[in-house]
């Protein structure tokens, strides 16, 4: 897993309230298990008219947020069915950091599985991102993990919590298989023990 320490980005505003998973990766591109190759279908059926072609006015196929790196979004984002698609796709498509007042609890933590840093922060400091987001390709944020900041293109700075143990593992480019590798001289002692104590195993 890549790591996650600063990122300076575009971030695109999306004051969607209740986006689920199945609006940030439609359910007909689940046949994979491969986590690249998602980001072209990256919220779907909101990019894409029915010919397949892009609607001008959908956020991400606007020319200033093309290459968003931070999405600013409404409240309960993620919520639906428990698809670890969705942050592969958000993934894919480049994007590294999400803010909005609430996640989903599955979702939050597939986000922090897979690279992603899901801040949640109250309402009026989303609506201050909103509108520094809604500034176009310009107005960039900082995000320092690190110092859990949050850095508009005006320089104000904005706080925000997480737990210790996903901070960790997201400086450190921790999923669920590195945490297991770290424990393996520990594995392997028992595995060791085990076959000496019960050789007919």
């Amino acid at each position: 897993m890549e790591k996650f320490d600063k990122l300076t980005g575009i971030a695109a505003p999306m004051p969607l309230i209740n986006v689920d998973t199945d609006m940030i990766i439609p359910k007909q591109f689940l046949k994979t298990i491969k986590r690249t190759g998602l980001g072209v279908h990256l919220f779907d059926e909101m990019r894409y008219d029915g010919d397949g072609g892009e609607i001008p006015d959908f956020v991400l196929n606007t020319p200033q947020y093309r290459d968003a790196e931070i999405l600013v979004a409404g409240d309960n984002f993620g919520c639906g069915s428990s698809r670890e698609h969705a942050p592969w796709a958000l993934l894919d498509f480049g994007i590294r950091c999400v803010i909005a007042p609430s996640f989903a609890d599955i979702f939050y933590n597939n986000c922090f599985k897979n690279g992603i840093l899901p801040i949640a922060l109250p309402q009026e400091r989303v609506d201050i991102l909103m509108r520094d987001a809604e500034k176009g390709a310009n107005a960039r944020m900082d995000i320092d993990l690190e110092a859990q900041t949050i850095t508009t293109s005006d320089g104000e700075t904005i706080t925000f919590d997480i737990d210790p143990f996903r901070k960790h593992c997201l400086i450190n480019g921790l999923d669920d298989i590195a945490l297991t590798l770290e424990k393996a001289p520990a594995i392997d002692a028992f595995e060791a023990r085990a076959s000496a104590a019960r050789p007919w195993v």
